[in-house]
Order: C-alpha cells, then structure tokens, then sequence
C-alpha cells in the first residue's frame, strides 16, 4: 500500500527540501520504489539539491492543465532506479496548483510508488495547503528556536482540521517530529531549545534529530543527498530518520555533545 507522505513546517528555511531529498533518496536505496514531488510552486529548489535542474522539461502543473503526460514529467533519478523526481514550475503561481488535479496525479503515482513524498512550501498558503490536504502521514520539520516551533503547531493544527483525513473523519495523520540544525553545545549554553522543550511543546512522535553540520550546505550546492554522505553525522542521522519511518527502532545519536580527551579527563 503506497504512503503519500508531506514533509511540512510552519517557517520557511528549516530543512525540508533537504529533508525531502535525504529521506527519498534513503527510501529508494532501501529498495523502495519512491517519488519527491515538489510543490514549491515559483520558487523550485528541489530539482537543484537533487542535481537534476537541467533535466527538467515538464513540471507539476503542466501535468495538471494536460500539457504533459506524467510519465514525460518525471525525471528519474540518475543515482538510483527507484527514485523520480516531478518537480515544480517556475513561472506559475500556486494557485495554479488545482485540487482534482493533485488528486488525479497523486492517484496516478499510488499506482507505482510505495513512498509519494510532497516537499510542501512553508507556511498555510495555498500550495502547502494543497500538499498536506491529501497526507495519509506527515513529517513536521522545525528547528529548536521557538519561533520555528510555534509555527510548527500551527502547521499540527491544520493536519488535525483541514485535510481530507479530517474531512471525511477518517483515522489521522500520522504525524512525525524531525528536529533540523540541533546543536548540543548550543542547547547546553542555553542558545537552542532542548529536544525535551521541542518534544513537551509539539506533543508528536520524534522521527529524527539533524545536527547542524556544513555537510548539510555541501551536499546541497553539489547536487548530492546529504544522506550519502556516510562519513557526517547529518548523513547517519538521515539515515537513521528513514530506518525509523520504516519500523526499524533506533536510539537517537547526536543529542549529546562530544567531549574530547581533555573534556573528558577533567569533567568539563
């Protein structure tokens, strides 16, 4: 059974294209057949921190206004066999995302995919709306600042009240908690929230927790996942993120700062 999944968050610049392309590319390489679509109408970055932006001919809403067949729209990953990409238009507005529309290509993609990932924009606006209305699972992604998390609830209340699950009174969205950018030895000087803060203010399930790590912006600006970076700790931590989404249980790594030799033979 296909899982359409939303990765979502209340403030823009918290993580979720990175997180979309991290946990997609995961899911593909663990053998499940996997599509990201981003739906970040007129801005599009998805295509770039997947490297694939000079492959893109046909985008999401020339597929919706029947420009384009959806099979000429997605663009296949050239790393692995189980990933697609569909991305987003550039020249459009979201507006130009329409419900039926969504709905017809998702239903399409359900058929081939067992993971649809929707890298939604930031915020309640119409195309995050559009890509959380038809979640069956949602991934909240924030960083431990209170503004990033207040807004993070925000996003919970509309999962709870405007999608179609609560709609038509179905079971809920399965809602997740991944934690962008943490940073122990900022929490420890009081600068970040803990993770305990994130947790006891969102009430939800935690997927993962990122660290803040320049192998974020590396992988980025080259194309490449951040989770095929296997020596970063951003790396593993993605890479424990999707062993969790798919059942596996996994205790949370890099909570907790590093002490070198010096720190730890003194106590400091």
């Amino acid at each position: 059974m296909s899982r359409v999944i939303v990765v979502t968050s209340g403030k823009g610049g918290v993580g979720k294209t990175t997180s979309s392309a991290a946990i997609g590319m995961g899911l593909a390489m663990a053998g499940h057949p996997t599509v990201i679509i981003d739906f970040d109408i007129g801005l599009r970055n998805l295509d770039l921190v997947m490297g694939c932006e000079r492959r893109v001919v046909y985008d999401f809403v020339n597929v919706i206004n029947g420009e384009a067949t959806l099979n000429q729209a997605l663009i296949k990953d050239k790393r692995c066999d189980n990933l697609y990409i569909l991305p987003a238009s550039q020249t459009r507005d979201k507006d130009a995302l329409d419900k039926n529309g969504v709905a017809e290509i998702l239903e399409q993609l359900k058929t081939r995919f067992e993971f649809v990932l929707c890298d939604s924009p930031a915020g309640i606006e119409h195309g995050a709306m559009m890509a959380l209305y038809f979640a069956d699972e949602a991934i909240v992604t924030t960083n431990p600042e209170i503004s990033s998390v207040r807004d993070s609830d925000r996003i919970l209340g509309m999962l709870q009240s405007r999608s179609l699950r609560a709609e038509q009174a179905l079971e809920p969205v399965k809602e997740h908690l991944l934690v962008c950018r943490y940073n122990p030895s900022r929490v420890d000087s009081g600068e970040m929230l803990s993770l305990a803060d994130v947790e006891e203010i969102l009430a939800i399930p935690v997927l993962g927790v990122i660290p803040e790590s320049p192998a974020v912006l590396k992988a980025s600006n080259s194309g490449n996942p951040v989770i095929l970076d296997d020596e970063s700790d951003a790396g593993q931590a993605y890479q424990d993120t999707v062993a969790r989404l798919l059942g596996e249980e996994r205790p949370l790594r890099f909570t907790e700062e590093k002490k070198g030799w010096f720190k730890k033979l003194f106590g400091g």
